[in-house]
């Protein structure tokens, strides 16, 4: 594992919620908590197993809770934690922000050759 070795506040916290996916998890555990199969057909686009390594990420970090409810079948669900919704402003920005400039963001990705 590597050793973060910076002072920045932003390579440090970017170090926790960087990527792809997990901004994108905080956003939609913010309104409610969630099953694994529920989050997987949120994000069609992500892997299980990324999935997976992203759900394992937050949790070590004290963003989300995995709670596991003793029955058949077993049934396992994510919430945020306290210390999660501090990043409710930044999530609910991002999203705003995306909705506000969806036109542009679909040209730029289109100019990368993602769309």
């Amino acid at each position: 594992m590597k050793k973060i070795t910076t002072t920045c506040p932003v390579e440090r916290s970017l170090d926790i919620v960087g990527g792809k996916w997990k901004v994108c998890i905080l956003w939609k555990l913010q309104s409610e908590p969630m099953r694994f199969g529920a989050l997987k057909r949120e994000m069609p686009d992500i892997t299980q197993k990324m999935l997976t390594q992203q759900l394992r990420d937050l949790e070590a970090a004290d963003l989300i809770h995995r709670e596991v409810f003793m029955q058949i079948p077993p049934k396992v669900e994510y919430s945020i934690t306290d210390f999660g919704r501090t990043l409710a402003p930044m999530t609910d920005f991002i999203s705003d922000w995306g909705v506000q400039h969806s036109k542009r963001i679909e040209a730029a990705l289109a100019a990368l050759g993602r769309v």
